[in-house]
């Protein structure tokens, strides 16, 4: 069952997505599983991938990404919607940072792992971060949250950052960043007091979504 091995940034949107869309997600996910299960090749890939692929060579200087922005909706108007809103987002983000630092940034080797939840029988899939290292032998690894709907609200993003701390694939946490890209908001784990209930929230809210996904998998029995 594919929604019991799972990217985090597309567990946290179907955590809060409102009902009808969680629903509709829920559906594409099980007619991707049957077409797989047909022999069929399922879906076109991640459609972020490029466009994070240019956010991260922006930073290193190595890519303009308004430029590269517009390459990629040439090349496919598909994206015309989205990438430039993902761009707006980014680069707010990034300019303030570089208000407070002109420091140029290295990449680094970017880590990923998997949250393993016993329970659940289920696998949280965590990878794809902006990994960087400044002048200062400073690190930062940020993790990227796309979708234009729902908002990656305070509650996402301390479940989010706790799942990430979870697995103990970076050693200071002080160095990770959860970033809704669209808008231009980072969370770190600084700006929370974990209590000791996220695992069972967590938990809670994945049952739940599971749960879900059978009941709509009888429709298509």
């Amino acid at each position: 069952m594919s929604i019991q091995s799972i990217n985090l940034r597309k567990l946290l949107r179907l955590f809060f997505a409102p009902d009808n869309l969680q629903i509709s997600l829920l559906r594409a996910d099980i007619r991707n599983e049957i077409a797989k299960a047909e022999g069929f090749e399922a879906g076109g890939g991640d459609f972020y991938v490029p466009f994070w692929r240019d956010a991260k060579d922006h930073t290193i200087g190595i890519e303009d990404l308004s430029v590269m922005v517009r390459a990629r909706i040439d090349a496919n108007e598909r994206r015309g919607n989205l990438y430039p809103r993902l761009q707006n987002g980014f680069l707010l983000w990034w300019n303030e940072r570089r208000r407070w630092t002109n420091e140029p940034f290295e990449k680094i080797q970017s880590p990923k792992g998997n949250l393993r939840l016993e329970e659940l029988n289920a696998i949280v899939k965590i990878e794809n971060f902006l990994s960087l290292r400044g002048s200062q032998e400073d690190v930062h690894y940020v993790y990227p949250y796309f979708s234009p709907n729902p908002e990656l609200n305070k509650t996402a993003a301390k479940l989010g950052l706790w799942a990430i701390s979870e697995t103990g694939i970076i050693e200071n946490n002080d160095a990770i960043r959860l970033l809704d890209v669209i808008r231009g908001t980072s969370f770190a784990i600084s700006d929370f007091e974990f209590d000791g209930t996220e695992r069972s929230e967590f938990l809670s809210r994945y049952q739940r979504l599971i749960s879900n996904w059978k009941d709509l998998w009888s429709d298509y029995e």
